[in-house]
């Protein structure tokens, strides 16, 4: 399956005094193509408080490879890196391109899902599990223990 894609323009607000898009806007774009990636396959974020869970990330690493200008349009991919079988922890890896073709950063989020009222961390319930498994994948996919 193919990695799911959503674009942005670069607005001002996201420049630096160098001219080029600011280092924390790449993660903001990737955290938003992530929250529309779960939105779209079925699993918007008041969805997901109604279970009472809430995504959570513990490691977050970018790698930036090229520079991105104003009101360049930028393409975010996402897709599912790794996944424990019960959901509860997963990896999710984006791209971002610009509009040129050319891979601008790569980003990879490692999270879990914490449980809303005991600030714990929680387990998906087997309905929004069976979503979960369904998001796309990257080639090199693999289970966590």
């Amino acid at each position: 399956m193919d990695p799911y894609r959503c674009s942005f323009e670069v607005i001002w607000a996201d420049m630096d005094p160098n001219r080029h898009m600011r280092h924390s806007v790449y993660n903001d774009y990737a955290a938003q193509a992530r929250v529309s990636m779960f939105a779209d396959g079925g699993l918007p974020m008041d969805g997901i408080a109604e279970w009472g869970l809430g995504p959570i990330l513990f490691r977050e690493e970018t790698r930036f490879l090229k520079e991105v200008h104003l009101s360049d349009t930028l393409t975010v991919t996402c897709a599912v890196k790794a996944m424990r079988e019960d959901g509860s922890r997963w990896t999710i890896v984006h791209e971002l391109f610009r509009s040129d073709g050319a891979k601008a950063a790569t980003i990879t989020v490692e999270g879990a899902w914490l449980d809303l009222q005991s600030r714990r961390l929680g387990t998906p319930p087997d309905e929004m599990l069976e979503t979960l498994q369904q998001f796309p994948r990257t080639d090199d996919f693999d289970w966590l223990e």
